[in-house]
């Protein structure tokens, strides 16, 4: 046998999801350079880990008890790094969070200097879809979760990091005027909403509603990146958040209407369900968190405060 550790992280997830396609989202990878390390991982072996019935691929009887084995040996590995740190008199442990997908380009500059200060914490962050985000929260399978809008289902507490800040956006095809203009704009600029249960859709739609905007739905898509791509392409106009989209704005491909009333203002917040007990690591992120926050702020996203 000549088995990697990232082979047995990526068949255990795998395993877990019983799809490549996901794993590769879930690990941040390519679906081929997954499906590579399953075959080499998979030529080890003369029993399938694997099978494929009607294009849906399932975890064989073995697979799952590899699948265990493999789970087994990654909690041993961790369990050695955190001894060694903790030997060293560092701060170990997991720190688990769950993450709206626009708030991949929030999150990860809140934990970075965190992060690198504490070398034997080790990092989970699932960045997935608010639904996935409110359920991983309810299960109690997360330290942290961030979101832009606060679910009304949940006893949470919360942190406020980071204004959220939406305009209308279309490509640079066509030149508006710098004065700002009145809600009829949105009869000319069809408009591609993202999916139920997005913070983003629910924030423009609540706006909508408010100021009886005349807008004309085009279609509806999945996520901000492509609502980004639609847009760059010619097909419509969005409401989109500002931190996702300062390297479409630099290189010309996406540009600001301006409109009045606008930007929409919500704020990302950290949240944790109310009187959960957190790990040493948990506890000292927030409270790292509480004290930094404001510098993190001033540091990573000057440019974003100024807009």
């Amino acid at each position: 046998m000549n088995y990697t550790l990232n082979q047995l992280k990526i068949f255990l997830k795998i395993a877990r999801v019983e799809s490549i396609t996901k794993a590769a989202e879930e690990l941040h990878l390519t679906q081929p350079a997954v499906s590579i390390q399953l075959r080499n991982f998979q030529e080890q072996f003369d029993i399938p880990l694997t099978e494929v019935v009607g294009r849906k691929l399932y975890i064989t009887d073995f697979g799952r008890e590899i699948a265990d084995v493999a789970e087994q040996i990654l909690e041993g590995v961790s369990a050695l790094d955190y001894k060694t740190h903790a030997h060293k008199g560092q701060l170990t442990g997991r720190l688990r969070l769950s993450v709206v997908s626009t708030g991949k380009y929030v999150m990860p500059y809140f934990l970075s200097d965190f992060i690198r200060m504490n070398p034997g914490v080790e990092l989970s962050m699932d960045v997935t879809n608010r639904a996935q985000v409110i359920q991983s929260l309810e299960m109690n399978e997360v330290d942290f979760s961030l979101v832009s809008v606060l679910p009304d289902s949940l006893s949470l507490e919360h942190i406020r990091l980071l204004q959220n800040k939406l305009y209308l956006v279309t490509n640079a095809e066509r030149k508006f005027a710098k004065k700002p203009y009145d809600n009829s704009i949105f009869e000319e600029l069809p408009l591609i909403y993202r999916e139920q249960g997005s913070a983003t859709r629910q924030a423009m739609e609540r706006f909508i509603q408010e100021h009886h905007l005349p807008v004309r739905k085009k279609m509806e898509l999945t996520s901000n990146e492509a609502v980004k791509q639609a847009i760059i392409a010619g097909l419509g106009a969005s409401v989109m958040p500002l931190i996702g989209i300062r390297s479409e704005l630099t290189s010309g491909q996406l540009q600001i209407v301006p409109v009045k009333q606008f930007p929409i203002i919500t704020h990302w917040h950290l949240v944790w369900l109310k009187g959960k007990r957190f790990s040493t690591a948990a506890q000292q992120y927030l409270d790292y968190l509480k004290a930094e926050k404001e510098e993190i702020i001033h540091r990573k996203f000057d440019w974003f405060e100024k807009f």
